[in-house]
């Protein structure tokens, strides 16, 4: 299992992204693995696309997620965890970032495919980029 980070979905259907390219090299690997992400993850992907490139293309890869990705389901128990996370980074981890670092401890998953160097401060977890 994997984790899939929203600057992922981002940089693959934003061709002028930064990281367009890299992100279409990793879809082989990423086509193998069984692929994990959250509410938040779905809903900053679908927001930062449709402003981008208008709201079918927000659709479209909301689809895309949801047919290809497990979502896994968020308790306020789990940003009770992930506010403590955020605090131990001192707020230099998003409350998003924080939520993903406590579903992956609680579904034991090790890699996550982001472009966010955040993910390198935390220990255990191994960033595909």
């Amino acid at each position: 299992m994997i984790f899939v980070d929203s600057s992922f979905f981002i940089a693959l259907i934003l061709e002028n992204d930064q990281w367009h390219d890299k992100a279409l090299k990793l879809i082989p690997k990423l086509e193998k693995s069984q692929k994990m992400v959250s509410g938040l993850i779905i809903s900053e992907t679908v927001t930062i696309i449709g402003s981008r490139a208008g709201g079918k293309a927000g659709k479209m890869i909301y689809d895309n997620i949801k047919d290809n990705c497990k979502i896994f389901p968020q308790e306020q128990s789990l940003y009770d965890h992930a506010i403590y996370t955020y605090l131990q980074y001192d707020g230099t981890l998003s409350l998003t970032d924080s939520v993903t670092i406590e579903i992956m401890k609680n579904c034991n998953i090790q890699k996550i495919v982001s472009f966010d160097s955040d993910f390198d401060k935390v220990k255990g977890i191994q960033r595909i980029h």
